[in-house]
């Protein structure tokens, strides 16, 4: 595909399906559940933190956290209330390899994050984290030294798919998806484009990209095609590449 018709492709597509009927059956729709900044933060976080494998199995777990919750999230991990729920002690099944035991940890080391900071976005300013990558290794950090690395990526050797999802949900402003808490801080011209085996399928069909592992290495470079595309918000690029997928 030459590069007028792989631009007009990506552009048609991201127009088309950047609107509000993308949050339907999508993770991001639970942040749009709960009401105020604090509430919307931690509930994308978590949702996006619980989305890998089938949506089928992963949306019904980010409801039962938003039940649990009531909707108010933060308080429910700031209050530690989750404990309730979760325990060290149960090493049942929540969702996959996550046990009982494995949302406790994750949930105690967010809960320290939020005591220490108020939210995560004021962590990310306090750690001085001004562009996306910046923010996505903060996030691995606070966790991995936190004796925590099953739900978060210990480091960024991965392309850390569903934390640079969540960075674009915090960052993008002016969208009927995204919600842009943190467009104020960090330019949406350095978010790292969410990578996974089957955005990576899309990407070497148009013929963006070549490589067939998911790293951080490709996300950035596939960040930098898209750029080529979209200069002041690669990531409009994820739902060009979402719309390719559906319809080929």
């Amino acid at each position: 595909m030459d590069y007028t018709k792989l631009r007009d492709t990506l552009i048609k597509y991201a127009d088309r399906y950047e609107n509000s009927d993308f949050i339907i059956g999508d993770p991001s729709w639970f942040m749009h559940q709960v009401t105020g900044d604090s509430n919307q933060e931690t509930m994308a976080f978590l949702a996006s933190a619980l989305s890998y494998g089938s949506r089928k199995q992963f949306m019904p777990k980010i409801q039962s956290i938003l039940d649990f919750s009531q909707g108010e999230v933060t308080q429910w991990v700031v209050d530690g209330t989750y404990q309730k729920i979760f325990s060290y002690n149960d090493t049942g099944c929540f969702y996959r390899l996550y046990d009982m035991r494995d949302m406790r940890m994750f949930l105690d080391s967010l809960r320290a994050l939020l005591n220490e900071n108020g939210s995560i976005g004021c962590f990310i300013r306090r750690v001085g984290a001004d562009n996306g990558y910046a923010a996505v290794d903060a996030i691995c950090r606070w966790f991995a030294t936190h004796g925590f690395v099953s739900v978060v990526p210990k480091d960024t050797t991965s392309a850390c798919k569903r934390i640079c999802m969540f960075l674009r949900w915090m960052v993008r402003d002016h969208s009927p998806v995204d919600l842009g808490l943190w467009a104020d801080f960090i330019d949406k011209r350095t978010l790292i484009m969410p990578l996974d085996t089957h955005v990576l399928t899309q990407a070497c069909e148009l013929g963006l990209m070549h490589s067939r592992c998911a790293s951080m290495s490709a996300a950035r470079k596939l960040t930098e095609k898209l750029a080529q595309v979209f200069p002041d918000d690669p990531l409009k690029g994820d739902f060009a590449l979402f719309g390719y997928g559906v319809t080929h």
